[in-house]
């Protein structure tokens, strides 16, 4: 996905018809299928497959969206068989069927088989996984097979846009939704990190949207161009209604909901047998507060490297980088009396080796900070990458821009560094959030915000740290109809 950024356009209207966005989001991984050659190399000796080779095998292609509105795809099956099986399997989310749906399930069940063997093998494993954290949010259960539609179940997954993991965030949103990124951990590949921020925003979406479809549409193409289709259409929300009007991409992503949901319940029926993966029955959590590598876990407990990095995907140069709050380490249960009669020696043994650039008094390192900048006349984009020490490219992919930008213009900057000449117009979020200009007070026991001027929900919950659309929503009493204006005082979070 290019980014889950949204924002609300609110000035006196009903919040669910003023949802923007600027950004997409990368579509869906099965859409690498198509048209792709699988030359499927001999079994290991004991039949099952590393995730290192599933994911080897399940890349993610450029190619955007399967594109079936013309297709006529045939099957033995006949629609009466299709349509009792949705309607058999109760979903929460309405599972409409035509032709569309039909071609998507045709194109999963039948011309993709040897694919779906190694993606229902997954789903052994984290479909559980997804429900239980789904369940966590009170959302509906079958959400759980988003995660196939945008990366195949491969938590290494990385499309053309840099969007990254089972769950396909980009660096701005996966940020927003609190999710850790820095030189050592990237929690968009953690499985479980990014299905709980996946989570929050579908609960966002629907809030917006208070429609399934809709807000699974806006996962795929952002909630900007879903509202820009609801108006074209006349202001329905039928997603069927304003098909015609959004991205050509996302048109396909509801039916491929719909059939990736189809296929994990009725694989049987079309003769699909899971691929058996190499996966562990248990897996045991400890919280790890010191530097750890695991080239000395490996070591002293005999686990692999690639077992450790199979089951820890966030850590990205094999290194656990402790902190003050603790960092998780999967472990297969086989290996965890091991990890725990070792784990007095275990942060010593061969530090220096491992170790040699790493000064574990520089854990603060291991954080982000966010830098709002105000474009001046006369600035560049390489300018202001060159002052705040970024790469030209990522401050272009944070705010999905190209070359022209204008003063006045806001850019949302991560750095770890300060600016070479800080300028008044720039500040971190945090400070920004409780300055005096944002108009943010204290009382009651809240920290509470007056709206101003072309102020969205959205916008305001990204000032504040830990904030969520969500949580404004449901501190402040609002629905879907509520409306706010300037001057309207609302709360942000207790004391």
């Amino acid at each position: 996905m290019d980014s889950l950024k949204q924002e609300l356009e609110v000035n006196v209207i009903p919040i669910s018809d003023t949802v923007s966005s600027n950004d997409t989001i990368n579509p869906g991984a099965l859409s690498f299928f198509e048209g792709e050659d699988f030359i499927e190399p001999a079994l290991p000796t004991d039949s099952l497959l590393s995730i290192w080779y599933v994911q080897k095998n399940l890349t993610l292609d450029d190619n955007l969206a399967l594109n079936l509105d013309s297709s006529n795809f045939t099957s033995d099956v006949p629609d009466s068989v299709f349509i009792r099986r949705l309607k058999s399997m109760n979903s929460f989310i309405p599972l409409p069927y035509n032709n569309i749906i039909k071609n998507h399930i045709i194109y999963y069940t039948q011309k993709i088989p040897n694919k779906i063997d190694l993606v229902l093998g997954l789903s052994s494993y984290y479909m559980p996984i997804f429900e239980e954290i789904l369940d966590e949010y009170d959302l509906p259960k079958e959400l759980k097979v988003m995660a196939i539609i945008e990366s195949a179940l491969n938590p290494r997954a990385t499309s053309r846009v840099n969007a990254k993991g089972m769950w396909q965030f980009m660096y701005r949103t996966a940020l927003q939704y609190n999710l850790k990124i820095n030189s050592y951990v990237d929690e968009r590949l953690d499985p479980v990190a990014s299905a709980h921020a996946a989570a929050k925003y579908l609960k966002d979406a629907y809030t917006i949207f208070g429609d399934w479809s809709l807000a699974i549409a806006s996962y795929n193409c952002g909630a900007g161009n879903v509202n820009k289709a609801i108006r074209r259409a006349g202001g329905s929300k039928d997603f069927w209604k304003i098909y015609q009007f959004l991205p050509r991409e996302t048109r396909g992503y509801v039916p491929s909901f719909v059939a990736a949901l189809y296929t994990l319940n009725y694989y049987k029926e079309h003769r699909i047998s899971p691929r058996q993966i190499s996966l562990p029955a248990h897996v045991d959590t400890f919280m790890i507060y010191k530097p750890l590598h695991f080239g000395q876990i490996s070591e002293l407990t005999g686990i692999s490297k690639e077992e450790l990095s199979d089951l820890n995907p966030q850590y990205i140069k094999d290194i656990i980088p402790g902190t003050e709050a603790g960092m998780i380490l999967n472990l297969p249960y086989n290996y965890t009396s091991a990890f725990v009669d070792k784990e007095q020696i275990i942060y010593g043994y061969k530090d220096s080796l491992y170790f040699n650039a790493i000064n574990e008094s520089k854990s603060s390192s291991f954080e982000n900070t966010s830098i709002t900048h105000t474009v001046r006349k006369g600035e560049t984009l390489g300018k202001i990458a060159e002052r705040y020490r970024v790469r030209l490219s990522d401050l272009q992919s944070w705010n999905r821009v190209k070359s022209n930008i204008k003063p006045g213009q806001r850019l949302v900057i991560f750095s770890n560094g300060a600016p070479k000449n800080p300028v008044a117009s720039a500040s971190s979020s945090t400070s920004a959030a409780r300055s005096s200009s944002d108009k943010t007070t204290s009382s009651n026991g809240y920290v509470h915000y007056t709206i101003k001027k072309n102020d969205t929900l959205w916008e305001i919950s990204r000032k504040f740290d830990g904030v969520t659309l969500n949580d404004l929503m449901k501190l402040n009493g609002f629905n879907k109809n509520s409306k706010i204006k300037p001057g309207d005082k609302i709360k942000i979070k207790p004391i």
